[in-house]
Formats: structure tokens, sequence, C-alpha cells
């Protein structure tokens, strides 16, 4: 076997005639084979990737080429020999430039980037260095103020609601009227039944009296004045029954008017008019919540509990809530409960912060973020939270330097809060970083700044 220069040994053993390639050079993207055993030595070449196979027979030879089909021919005269090698060559030729072109494109790109490239328009803002509060950040519900039941206290017919369903209605307003006249008719008897027993009083009284005068002229026995006298507070004493009969006759039919014990907001009516209802029963007629004030209620860890029982034992403790999604402003409010006990099961401690939500901005079962501020952090260095990136090894910044170059840097944020970062380490007060546009920029990129959006 012929061996030329620079060609790494491969080959396949010869099995039934076949001669297989037998070195390979590898030359950028250009693969190249000789074959030898042939009646002339070749050199053939194709671009890199491609798959060459090579299969050489007494009678004739085959070439595989992928994605360009079989080509075939006979171990023929020199000159047709030549004139496939000619072609193969051709195409590695066509290879090696196109590689090269690629790299000079690459080159000349890297450049550009480096020296010559674009200046990038950003939006930028200046590092502050001030008292920022430490807040605890939660996800709160909000809860009515007060929720009632609304139910029936007497069985009756509904004859008439009073109001629109989602009305708001003031304490004492009417709700619903359960048919009066069963109850009218009981306190037109109890009525008389205390006139019955008062006339019964009198004629008592009248006898006592009576009983009273022979007595002293000694003219009737102190058994008869005894019982005289027995039953004039017998007498009263129905008359004070009566009365009471009377006064639940009245309480009953002022039941049938149901009356909002609270001011709210009322809910779906569960009956309508025509319903029976019974007193007390399972299913309220419709439900009334206080929206003003009202109560976000969120839950804080444990290990939290002990400074919020200083604080607030110090005086009271601010809580600011914003509803996600919205653009409605973050409302402020009192925290106004700490609950007895830590919940076994998440480690967490309840809290309710109480706000006047006067516009009623807040609804009960809504989500909301939740802001407790427990103490603050002076002379720190704040930055606009856009700024900061995070990449595989953390966060970072793009610092405008004084040529009005980017630069990549790496900082530790402390904490975010109110569209704010403090950072804790790798920034100084007075950098300028970059908020908008940090997708185009790479350590040493030109920067222009956006003079209409950026802040001092």
């Amino acid at each position: 076997m012929r061996k030329r220069s620079g060609l790494m040994p491969w080959g396949m053993p010869d099995r039934q005639g076949d001669l297989e390639c037998a070195g390979w050079i590898r030359s950028g993207r250009a693969v190249n084979c000789i074959a030898p055993r042939l009646r002339h030595d070749w050199f053939i070449g194709i671009p890199a990737g491609k798959l060459l196979q090579w299969r050489a027979r007494q009678q004739g030879l085959r070439v595989r080429l992928e994605g360009m089909g079989y080509m075939s021919f006979r171990k023929g005269t020199i000159g047709h020999t030549r004139r496939m090698v000619r072609v193969l060559a051709l195409l590695t030729l066509i290879g090696v430039l196109s590689a090269c072109g690629n790299a000079q494109d690459a080159s000349t790109s890297n450049d550009k980037a480096g020296s010559g490239g674009p200046t990038i328009p950003v939006t930028t803002a200046t590092a502050v260095q001030k008292t920022v509060p430490v807040r605890l950040d939660a996800v709160g519900i909000v809860e009515a103020y007060a929720t009632v039941n609304v139910k029936s206290r007497v069985d009756g017919q509904i004859v008439q609601v009073h109001f629109r369903e989602g009305d708001y209605v003031a304490e004492g307003a009417p709700l619903f009227d359960i048919d009066p006249r069963p109850f009218q008719v009981q306190l037109q008897q109890a009525e008389a039944e205390l006139a019955r027993e008062q006339a019964q009083l009198a004629l008592a009284r009248a006898a006592m009296q009576r009983y009273e005068d022979l007595s002293r002229r000694k003219l009737a026995s102190k058994e008869q004045y005894d019982q005289a006298r027995t039953a004039l507070e017998a007498a009263e004493a129905q008359v004070r029954a009566a009365k009471a009969t009377v006064e639940n006759a009245k309480l009953q039919l002022d039941y049938a008017t149901i009356r909002a014990p609270i001011a709210g907001r009322v809910g779906a009516v569960l009956l309508h008019a025509g319903n029976m209802v019974k007193a007390n029963d399972t299913a309220p007629l419709v439900v009334l919540r206080q929206l003003s004030p009202i109560y976000v209620s969120f839950s804080v860890p444990e290990r939290e509990l002990p400074i919020l029982q200083r604080r607030a034992a110090a005086g009271s403790l601010q809580v600011q809530v914003t509803v996600p999604e919205t653009d409605l402003p973050a409302l402020t409010g009192q925290l106004s409960f700490i609950d007895n006990t830590v919940d076994a099961a998440t480690g967490t401690v309840r809290l309710k912060a109480t706000f006047k939500n006067e516009e009623r901005l807040l609804w009960p079962g809504q989500f909301v973020r939740v802001a407790l501020a427990v103490s603050e952090h002076k002379d720190a260095v704040v930055v606009p939270a856009q700024a900061v990136q995070t990449g595989p090894e953390g966060a970072y910044v793009f610092v405008v330097a004084p040529d009005e170059t980017a630069q990549m840097r790496a900082v530790q944020v402390a904490y975010s809060a109110g569209g704010e970062s403090v950072i804790g380490q790798g920034l100084a007060p007075g950098e300028r970083v970059v908020t908008l546009g940090q997708s185009r920029l790479a350590s040493g990129i030109k920067v222009k700044f956006d003079s209409a959006a950026s802040t001092p």
C-alpha cells in the first residue's frame, strides 16, 4: 500500500475483493480520501459533514454523496477517471472557500462588535442612597368586617322584599315582610285577655277594700281578709302575665318585618316573595356583609413573631395592600389582630389589618399583596427593580462607565419592594445603571442615553 505524507491511516480489511478507503485527511471543512489499489492513484475530496462511501471493485467504482444520490462509473481510461476526480475536487474547493468566507464574516462581525459597532440607546437611572422600610411581603385575602346570615324569627309567608340584590342598606332598614295577619290576630287576643284580667284585678281590689274595712270593725274574720288579699295578688299576677302576652304578640308582629342588623351590602336573594319560611331555618334568606371598614387577613412566618410583638407594643404597625393586575393605588391600613397560636401545619401566624375602605376598593374574597413595614434600613443603595437582571451566576446590572460603555456587574439584592431593589453589595451610590435595553448589551458596548426616559 502506498503511503502519502499527512495521511492518517484508516481502513477496513479487504473482504470478497472489495477495496475500502485506506486513509483520511481533514482540512478545514473538507474531508479527503485516498483510494489505493486502483489502476491510477486517486485524490478525492468533499465538504466536511458529507458521508463518503467507497467501494472499489475490479469492474467498477461506486461513490455515494449524501443528499446527492449515487454516481457510478467503470475503471476505464485514465481520462475518464481524471474527469471524475476534477468534478469531486471542484466540490472540495467550493466547500473550502465557503468555510473561509464564513470565518472571515465571523471575524469581521466580532471586530465591529468590539470597536466600531453601533451605539445602543438605553434608559438609565442613578443608584441613590436613602432610608427604606424593611417589609414583610405576603399574600392576603380580604374579609368582610361583619357577615350576617339573615334568617326569619317567625313562621310565615314572604309577602314583600324591600331591596334589590347588591344594594347597600342601612342598619335597621326593612329587608323582608312576612305576612303579618296571624300575628295581628294574636296581638288582639292578647290585648283582650289583658283587659279581662284587668277587670278581674279591679274586682279583687274592691273586695279587698271591703274586707279590710270589715276587718277593722271586727265584722269579718281574719280568714276572709286573707282570702281577699290572696285573690287581689293573684289578679295582679294575671294582669302581669296578660301584659307579657301582649308584649310577646307585639314582638312576633315586629318580627314579621325582617330588618338589617348591620349596615352593609346584601347578596343574592335566596328566598323570594311567596315562599314559606320557618323560624331560624338552616338556609338564610340573604347574606349581608359589612364592607366599610374591612379586614385583610394574611400569614407570616413564626420567626417574625417576636419583632411584630415588640413593634405592636410600641405603636401601631402600618400595612399596605395592592390589588394584583390593576392600576389601583396602594391602600394603607393598621395591623389590628395577631392570632394567639401558631399554625403547627404551616409554621405561620395569622394576622389581620383593618382598612377604612370608604371607596369600597377592597372586596371580600379578593386576593391582595400585603406589605407590612417592620423596621427601617438606613443608608441603603436603591435602584429601580427593572435594572436588576438574573443570569446563570445570579443577579447583575449594567453599569454605564465614564466612557459611556456598558459594563456587566454582579450584585447582591437584599430585597425588593415597591418597584425598587435594595442592593446589598456590588453597587455604589451615584453610579448609573441601565433600566431598559439590557437585552442588546454586552460588556464594552457603547450606549447613549434616552434623555426623555432616563432618571437622575
